[in-house]
C-alpha cells in the first residue's frame, strides 16, 4: 500500500482525485437539478415531494448519498492540499494546466471559489436537508394515502425571502465559474489533452456550466416571484 499512498499524497495523484470526484459532484448536479425542477410543476408540490421522498427513503439512494458526502470531503481536502502546495513550490498551477488558453482569473482562484461553494452546501444542506431529515418544522401532507413531510411547502418559505434568493443567485454564479474551469480541467488531467478533443469539451463545459446555473438560478427566483 507503500505506492497508493505514495501516489493519492503526491500532486499527480490529488490531481488525479480532484477530476474523479469532480466529475461524480457534476454528474449529481444534473441529477439534482432534474429533480428540483419538479417545483415548477403546477401540481402543488405533489411531484416535487414525491422526489424528496424517493432520494431520503430509497436504500440505493441512501447508500449513493454516502459516497456523494465522500466525494464531496474528498474533493475540498484535496483542492486545500494542492493549493498549499502550489503556493509552497510557487508554481499557482491550481490542479490541471491548460496548454492552450491563457490562464483566466477563476483559473487561478479555483480554491476561493471552490471554499465559497463548500460553505454554501453547508447552508443549504442546513436549511433544507436536516430540517426535513431530523426536524419536525414542516407541515404534513397526504400523497397516495401516505403521510410525507411537506418540503415543497419548506422551500417556498425560504424562497419567499428575498436575502436567501440573493445568497443562492450569488452561489450559482460562483458555481458556474468553477464549473467554467473545473469540468473541462477534470477531462484533461486524466488525460484527454489535444488540439483535437480540448476545444469540444470546452465547448461543452460553457453550455452544461451555463445550463445547470441557469436551471438552479431559476426556481428560487420563480418561487419567490410566486409567493
Amino acid at each position: 500500500m507503500n505506492w497508493f499512498n505514495s501516489f493519492i499524497t503526491s500532486r499527480v495523484g490529488q490531481k488525479f482525485v480532484m477530476s474523479l470526484t469532480g466529475l461524480f459532484l457534476i454528474s449529481f448536479l444534473l441529477v439534482h437539478l432534474v429533480g428540483n425542477l419538479q417545483l415548477l410543476k403546477d401540481d402543488g408540490g405533489l411531484a416535487f415531494n414525491m422526489y424528496a421522498n424517493f432520494m431520503v427513503h430509497n436504500p440505493f439512494i441512501k447508500f449513493i448519498s454516502i459516497g456523494l458526502y465522500i466525494g464531496i470531503l474528498l474533493h475540498a481536502v484535496q483542492g486545500i492540499a494542492l493549493k498549499i502546495k502550489n503556493q509552497k513550490s510557487r508554481g499557482n498551477k491550481g490542479y490541471a494546466v491548460n496548454k492552450f488558453v491563457s490562464k483566466s482569473w477563476y483559473s487561478a482562484n479555483m480554491a476561493l471559489l471552490g471554499t465559497l461553494i463548500l460553505f454554501f452546501i453547508l447552508i443549504h444542506m442546513g436549511d433544507f436537508w436536516l430540517k426535513y431529515k431530523f426536524g419536525d418544522v414542516y407541515p404534513m401532507v397526504n400523497i397516495d394515502g401516505q403521510e410525507l413531510k411537506n418540503l415543497y411547502w419548506g422551500v417556498n418559505q425560504s424562497f419567499s425571502q428575498l436575502w436567501i434568493v440573493v445568497v443562492y443567485s450569488v452561489a450559482m454564479v460562483v458555481l458556474y465559474f468553477h464549473l467554467l474551469h473545473g469540468f473541462w480541467s477534470a477531462f484533461q488531467t486524466l488525460g484527454i489533452d489535444s488540439h483535437k478533443y480540448t476545444p469540444v469539451i470546452k465547448w461543452v463545459t460553457k453550455v452544461f456550466s451555463f445550463l445547470i446555473c441557469l436551471g438552479f438560478l431559476i426556481i428560487p427566483i420563480y418561487c419567490y416571484l410566486n409567493s
